[in-house]
């Protein structure tokens, strides 16, 4: 799918060739809701949330598949879900901040999609989680300190992710627009990778 400038956003999205889903990958309160739902509507992609889906197929809430059945119950309907996702048509996919510590949700990942991370500190996270009380990972303490935990054990594996993008404090358009400058970054360096049989097309924005 070649994405088209829709007179809203400038240049940013013309002659983007996008052939695989974007996946959205980071911790809760990096924006990956918000900013996915942005970047599909410039990208002209549809916007699935990977959360949504997991409650459409259990017929409850994610706390409630925490509470009744516990994270590992949850991380393997997760990663069905996920993979039904990424084998169909292109679109911008966000996942939970779990989903990309999967080792085989991130393969299914890496074969069918395109991963973006968007990475937050610390404290834009607990800002922007301060006032929510659904996620279930922070309902088990001090969330300043899980969030911390989260983001030591998570961010090295989060960093595997094809583009890194910084999660900008201020106006979400700010963001996609990062995101946007880093996808048309990392797919002019697949190209030219691909012709020259080099493999690394990482590409990381923003600061």
């Amino acid at each position: 799918m070649i994405a088209e400038d829709n007179g809203n956003g400038g240049n940013e999205t013309a002659a983007l060739e996008i052939d695989r889903s974007l996946v959205l990958v980071g911790l809760m309160g990096a924006g990956k809701s918000c900013i996915g739902r942005k970047l599909a509507q410039k990208l002209r992609l549809p916007f699935v949330d990977a959360d949504n889906e997991i409650e459409k197929a259990a017929g409850c809430s994610i706390a409630d598949i925490f509470e009744t059945r516990g994270e590992e119950e949850f991380r393997e309907g997760e990663r069905r879900v996920i993979a039904r996702l990424l084998d169909g048509p292109p679109m911008v996919l966000a996942t939970g901040g779990g989903a990309f510590m999967d080792p085989l949700t991130r393969e299914k990942v890496k074969e069918c999609g395109i991963s973006i991370w968007l990475r937050a500190d610390l404290d834009l996270l607990v800002r922007r989680t301060a006032k929510r009380n659904h996620r279930p990972l922070l309902n088990k303490g001090n969330p300043r300190q899980i969030l911390r935990d989260l983001i030591q054990k998570r961010y090295p594996t989060y960093s595997e992710a094809e583009i890194v993008v910084d999660s900008q404090n201020g106006p979400p358009e700010e963001t996609v627009k990062l995101t946007l400058e880093g996808l048309k970054s990392y797919l002019e360096r697949r190209s030219n990778n691909a012709r020259t049989r080099h493999k690394d097309a990482r590409f990381e924005v923003g600061s």
